[in-house]
């Protein structure tokens, strides 16, 4: 059970670390009313590791937070990108390109709103919604779901998920 609990911490602080490093990278893409977040792509990890969820929840909060993001971007693009981990992770058992609705979804509905009154953006949330979406259709949908073919093969290696599965099913028994 402990070996369980430090490779569940392990992994959720590296995903956050990963995220917080991938959206530096791209800064100039990662912010803004037209943005691709490239660091959105890992919105696929829960369909492998429940520790995708915090992981990516913490680095999108340390991302916003180092990124000098506003008070409601920070709390609520972090929340979006909590509840569109939390979906992919319920979807996990669906294709790839289910899976990865929810942080779309999440994200493209709640982002323009931090957008037009966090930063007082003064364009159409539509519109906004258009863009925010069009960027997470490339961020999670296109980078995510080649991101998920890229793992899957090394799933057991990079995630050791169901070795421990397998262990917690036979001292059930």
């Amino acid at each position: 059970m402990k070996n369980k609990n430090v490779l569940y911490l392990t992994q959720a602080a590296m995903i956050a670390a990963i995220y917080v490093v991938l959206t530096f990278v791209f800064a100039a893409i990662s912010f803004g009313e037209v943005q691709l977040r490239i660091a959105e792509a890992l919105t696929i990890l829960p369909m492998f590791t429940p520790a995708a969820i915090p992981g990516l929840f913490v680095g999108c909060l340390l991302g916003n937070i180092l990124g000098g993001a506003a008070l409601p971007d920070i709390i609520f693009g972090s929340l979006a990108t909590l509840a569109g981990a939390w979906g992919t992770w319920m979807l996990r058992n669906r294709k790839p390109v289910i899976a990865c609705l929810p942080p779309i979804i999440a994200n493209t509905i709640v982002v323009p709103f931090v957008l037009r009154y966090a930063y007082g953006i003064n364009l159409p949330v539509p519109f906004m919604m258009l863009t925010v979406g069009v960027g997470e259709v490339l961020g999670c949908g296109v980078l995510g779901v080649l991101l998920f073919y890229g793992l899957r093969r090394y799933k057991e290696k990079i995630f050791r998920s169901s070795m421990y599965e397998k262990k917690a099913e036979a001292s059930a028994r």
